[in-house]
């Protein structure tokens, strides 16, 4: 198994896998939309043996109150069902936030399952006064800092880029 950078070529593999992993086009419309509109941040992914895509972690850039703080969100990730359950999902998120801390990322939010995000090191967003637009998912809405700083002074409505509208 090998998890890097997702390059070009890789396109094709990534629609694949998310359609598989979602059964339906909705996130696999979304990467190729934010993609071509240049705000894909990261992309990783994992390929087998035969270099075929079974696991990927997007992330794309989000706003807190409309302003820019070099914050991203999570979304989608997306295993190949043969490969759930085996850790590949905490390595490619792990791999993002390393390249994302690299490259002065401050943090990142997700919306997904407490018990996994929190294990990778995310906490509930509403207890630093931070929500997203979606009602109900106050559990489910997490962030994690990269940055010492990254909280200090911010509060609000999280800004996901309206390709999420979609969803």
């Amino acid at each position: 198994m090998l998890i890097r950078v997702e390059i070009p070529i890789d396109a094709p593999g990534i629609d694949a896998l998310l359609r598989r992993a979602f059964s339906r086009d909705a996130e696999a419309a979304l990467i190729r939309d934010l993609r071509e509109d240049g705000l894909l941040t990261l992309g990783v992914v994992a390929t087998d043996d035969e270099g075929q895509v079974v696991g990927y972690a997007a992330f794309s850039p989000v706003a807190v109150e409309g302003e820019e703080l070099q914050w991203v969100a999570l979304a989608p990730l997306a295993i190949d069902e043969q490969y759930r359950g085996q850790g590949l999902g905490s390595q490619l998120v792990y791999e993002g936030l390393d390249s994302l801390n690299e490259f002065g990322y401050a943090a990142v939010v997700t919306l997904g399952e407490p018990a996994f995000y929190s294990r990778l090191g995310f906490e509930p967003a509403a207890r630093y006064g931070l929500r997203c637009r979606w009602p109900g998912a106050e559990a489910a809405f997490q962030l994690r800092a990269l940055a010492d700083d990254a909280l200090s002074g911010v509060s609000g409505h999280v800004e996901y880029q309206e390709h999420f509208n979609r969803l």
